[in-house]
């Protein structure tokens, strides 16, 4: 048996949350560009969420971000979908199976232009929500009258046209955009090119006015591990379990945030925060990207080298780990959260720390740490350190998680051969593949000056932007984990590094 809107009355798995008719009859307040599982699993899932407790009641229209493909798998469906839900949510197991209502339907731009015209024009409509990935947020300088036109943002200014042409002042044009794309300040970058594109247009001057007094354009930050659609072999045991088979289905973890830049009229447009504690509107959400880079990111990034070096491949087998789970949770709750660069209160720090000692242990997801690694370089100077920097000042001592974290960094840099442009590194005999913007850089320094390679890529202030070796102790501290891990191996090291940490306590 096919999900779908006629299947639902034969669906009777035990727990399942089944959709009431009187969903299918709500009107669409939501205008979101893209179909993509991050949306379905966050911001589509509260919708959902928040219709079946009478709160939000609205749908969402879909516009398929690429032409790439059509609507065929949501057509058959009726935009119904399964999230699977699994993980791990305050140490207990959680499971839970929901079939969400939410998509009314899937557009195409280049088929239904029209017809997403016509949908802008709504005074129903309150909320436009994109997410386009990175390069969707791109200046284009094209005609909004082209049936489409190409870019993202020349998509939403002749939508936004569109409305202000049949609605003039009227307080019900008024609506909130909110972009999801994964790059800083998304939402004032995408009100920037429309402006830009607006003016490039020439388009009349009280359109920009009327922009700036009914369009409220918001940052926001979508923070859910959405894996997509399960393996094969969990697929078969899931449609087992549910009775019917989905081609949408998504697996999402419990832990759920989507933290929206606005003021009490976004809050009002959205209508979403009494549904779920995870839908945050603040005038600020400098402090929850702070989280997330600092504790989720910085962690996960200091302690990649330790765990793939100790050849342990994914982030759940290292919570597992006594040792491994033990240096994160200390490196969070001694290291990072008293010194995250940034106004925070502590409980909330250590609260936001426990959510990702779940998240990091859940065993329905796989996440490799030699995937962590990509452009660890990056990921060092920009979630680390800030912290370590800030450590220092605040404490002006090694932090010792912090280092044993670079020392593991700096040996899984050391590149040993080259091929092409590929770099690799060799760590008792198991060669990889170093995916780094700097992999050369390392290279040169370890071939070249292997016996200075610690004390120079330190004090080397255009990498960090600061001499690293200025930092009291924390060279002689890295060089002794360097030297430990090189001798005994990461395992042992790392062992060895605890039970010196407890003697000192």
């Amino acid at each position: 048996m096919n999900l779908s809107k006629d299947t639902l009355s034969d669906i009777n798995s035990v727990g399942l949350i089944i959709p009431e008719e009187a969903l299918f009859n709500l009107p669409e307040k939501v205008l979101q560009f893209g179909t993509g599982v991050l949306l379905r699993g966050l911001p589509d899932y509260f919708i959902d969420k928040a219709n079946r407790n009478g709160l939000f009641n609205g749908r969402v229209a879909v516009v398929k971000s690429t032409s790439k493909g059509g609507t065929k798998e949501f057509d058959e469906q009726n935009s119904l979908y399964t999230i699977c839900v699994r993980g791990i949510e305050n140490g207990q197991a959680v499971e839970e199976n929901i079939i969400s209502s939410a998509l009314s339907r899937v557009l195409t731009a280049d088929q239904d232009w029209e017809v997403i015209l016509g949908i802008a024009t709504s005074p129903e409509l309150n909320i436009i929500v994109s997410n386009t990935t990175e390069v969707g947020i791109q200046l284009v300088k094209e005609s909004i009258d082209q049936k489409p036109p190409l870019s993202f943002p020349a998509k939403l200014l002749a939508v936004l046209y569109a409305r202000y042409k049949a609605l003039g002042t009227n307080e019900q044009a008024d609506l909130a955009v909110i972009a999801t794309e994964l790059i800083p300040d998304n939402g004032k970058k995408l009100e920037a090119i429309v402006l830009e594109l607006a003016a490039f247009n020439e388009l009349e001057a009280e359109f920009t006015t009327w922009l700036s007094s009914h369009i409220r354009f918001c940052n926001s930050l979508v923070d859910r591990i959405v894996p997509g659609k399960p393996d094969v072999a969990a697929l078969v045991k899931l449609e087992k379990t549910l009775g019917y088979t989905d081609e949408l289905i998504i697996m999402a973890e419990p832990y759920r945030l989507w933290a929206i830049e606005g003021d009490e009229k976004v809050s009002a447009l959205l209508g979403l925060e009494a549904a779920d504690h995870g839908v945050i509107v603040r005038p600020d959400i400098e402090i929850f990207k702070e989280l997330k880079v600092r504790l989720l990111n910085g962690s996960h990034t200091l302690t990649s080298g330790i765990a793939y070096l100790s050849g342990i491949d994914t982030v759940t087998k290292a919570m597992s780990n006594e040792v491994t789970r033990k240096y994160v949770k200390e490196l969070m709750m001694q290291e990072i959260v008293g010194a995250i660069p940034y106004p925070v209160d502590e409980a909330e720090a250590v609260a936001f720390a426990n959510t990702v000692i779940d998240r990091f242990a859940n065993p329905n997801i796989e996440h490799l740490w030699i995937n962590i690694t990509f452009q660890y370089t990056m990921k060092m100077k920009i979630r680390v350190l800030p912290v370590l920097l800030n450590y220092y000042k605040l404490n002006a001592k090694v932090p010792t998680h912090i280092a044993f974290g670079f020392a593991a960094f700096l040996l899984f840099m050391k590149a040993s051969r080259k091929e092409g442009n590929q770099y690799f590194g060799n760590y008792e005999g198991n060669e990889y593949v170093i995916t780094d913007a700097e992999a050369a850089y390392f290279y040169d320094k370890a071939i070249n000056h292997e016996a200075d390679y610690v004390d120079l890529v330190l004090a080397d202030s255009g990498l960090w932007t600061a001499d690293l070796n200025e930092l009291e102790g924390f060279n002689a501290a890295v060089k002794e984990n360097y030297n430990n891990i090189l001798k005994n191996g990461m395992a042992d090291a790392l062992a060895s590094f605890d039970q010196s940490l407890q003697v000192s306590k």
